[in-house]
């Protein structure tokens, strides 16, 4: 018969779970480690983005690209100077509206901005139309007229986009404010290719409704600020976005 192992039996180890604690906080520490790492990547990223579009969009040489390496933007303008005469042209019909708008009197009624999709021109309700009418008052058809002969010089696509403020509509020719916005905008269209003598190509119309307001419809004042009809005249760049555009470009280089 073998002996007996006479070695004393040890004692359970209570500590144990210690290990296994101490193991998942580690894992814990690399999951998080790497959720911020990714994090700094995607925020450099975006801000190449970033970079890279102000430089389509504005002509600005940011000096960054998409990606680590360079190449390509993300929207191609043709040249720097292209882009640079661009703005410089609509900066130019800006101060002749401007001018017209003052030798009026105007101000409160029309605005110009440019931002960074191009020009913008602001034409309140009170001068276009008659509350709840889409139908362009004779006041009105003087501005637009000079509206659309300074921007005719352009070679740009304009878009026209009605809005409204919020009060609800419900005719038998309106049943909502987007028929009311997109009747207003279109007849804007109308009106500068028939008396402006624009192209009907490089037109658009768009409504809005109450739902893209430049103040919140809180007072009778915001309302009428909101009440309005945008007249943009798009930057060159984002032509590329247009549908049918591809097409002519391939029959131009044919």
């Amino acid at each position: 018969m073998g002996k007996r192992n006479s070695e004393p039996e040890k004692k359970p180890n209570h500590e144990r779970w210690l290990i296994t604690y101490a193991d998942l906080i580690t894992l814990l520490m690399i999951f998080f480690v790497l959720l911020y790492t990714i994090s700094n990547i995607n925020s450099r990223k975006f801000a190449q983005l970033a970079a890279s579009m102000s430089e389509a969009l504005l002509g600005q040489n940011s000096g960054y690209f998409i990606g680590d390496a360079p190449g390509p933007l993300l929207i191609q303008d043709t040249t720097a100077a292209g882009g640079k005469n661009e703005l410089a042209n609509m900066q130019k019909a800006k101060e002749e509206i401007e001018k017209y708008i003052e030798s009026q009197g105007l101000k409160g009624k029309v605005e110009v901005s440019q931002e960074e999709r191009g020009l913008v021109i602001s034409l309140k309700e009170a001068l276009l139309f008659n509350k709840g009418s889409a139908d362009i008052t004779p006041p009105a058809r003087e501005v637009i007229l000079k509206v659309g002969q300074v921007l005719s010089k352009l070679p740009n696509n304009v878009r026209i986009e009605g809005h409204t403020c919020d009060l609800p509509i419900h005719t038998a020719r309106f049943p909502s404010n987007w028929e009311l916005s997109t009747a207003r905008a279109t007849n804007v269209v109308k009106f500068l290719i028939t008396e402006v003598g624009m192209k009907p190509e490089k037109l658009s119309a768009t409504g809005y409704g109450e739902f893209r307001p430049v103040v919140p419809n809180t007072s009778e004042a915001n309302r009428a600020r909101n009440r309005r009809v945008d007249i943009v005249v798009l930057r060159s760049v984002l032509d590329i976005a247009e549908p049918g555009k591809a097409g002519q470009n391939v029959a131009q280089e044919k």
